[in-house]
């Protein structure tokens, strides 16, 4: 629920029922079960988060997305077993956005799709260029979001991109939270699916 209290945030009837909305979604962020009075930093944060939105759904075609690897090592040999790709965004003059800013706004907006599908691309090309640099494979592992598992077709696409990269499906590892396996059969279908392809899960 979320409220606004008139005359204390005095304005039009719209700009009220605006502001409720606004203290609504304050809620659901809260855990959905909650209730939230409209403050007007607020209004700041919302505008905020629409900045960020509008910048994130060009920022594929303007190529301010990069990878990161964070090896992976073995403590006993002190070899390199894999690497973990991890998404970084580099807005246009600006610092590099932490993950917990912008990754929210892609799975809300469900920019996290063509997204996700752009980091399994360059993790498994990147995998195959250091190969064919001469050095040996190694595993790489990407974050699945939840919205990638319960959209249909992510099947169809690891297996393309493992073909288009040349990149074996042993060489390839989905990352999930333990929340996504909650949704059961069409989730538990798909995994299924993922693993026969030869990838770790």
């Amino acid at each position: 629920i979320g409220i606004t209290v008139f005359p204390d945030d005095p304005c039009l009837p719209e700009d009220l029922l605006k502001h409720a909305d606004l203290a609504m979604y304050r809620a659901k962020d809260q855990g959905r079960n909650a209730v939230a009075f409209y403050s007007h930093e607020m209004n700041a944060q919302a505008q905020h988060r629409l900045q960020l939105e509008a910048e994130l759904r060009h920022a594929l075609e303007r190529a301010e997305f990069t990878l990161e690897f964070q090896p992976k090592i073995d403590l006993a040999t002190h070899r390199i077993t894999g690497v973990e790709a991890l998404l970084r965004w580099q807005r246009d003059g600006q610092a590099v956005a932490p993950p917990d800013v912008f990754i929210p706004v892609l799975e809300d907006t469900g920019l996290i799709l063509p997204v996700g599908r752009w980091v399994l691309e360059q993790a498994a090309r990147q995998v195959v260029a250091w190969c064919r640099a001469g050095l040996p494979w190694v595993r790489v592992a990407v974050n699945l979001s939840a919205r990638q598992l319960r959209q249909g077709g992510l099947v169809e696409v690891v297996a393309e991109v493992l073909e288009a990269a040349g990149l074996p499906s042993a060489q390839l590892e989905l990352e999930l939270t333990e929340s996504m396996l909650m949704d059961g059969g069409a989730v538990t279908d798909t995994l299924s699916a993922l693993s026969a392809l030869g990838l770790q899960l």
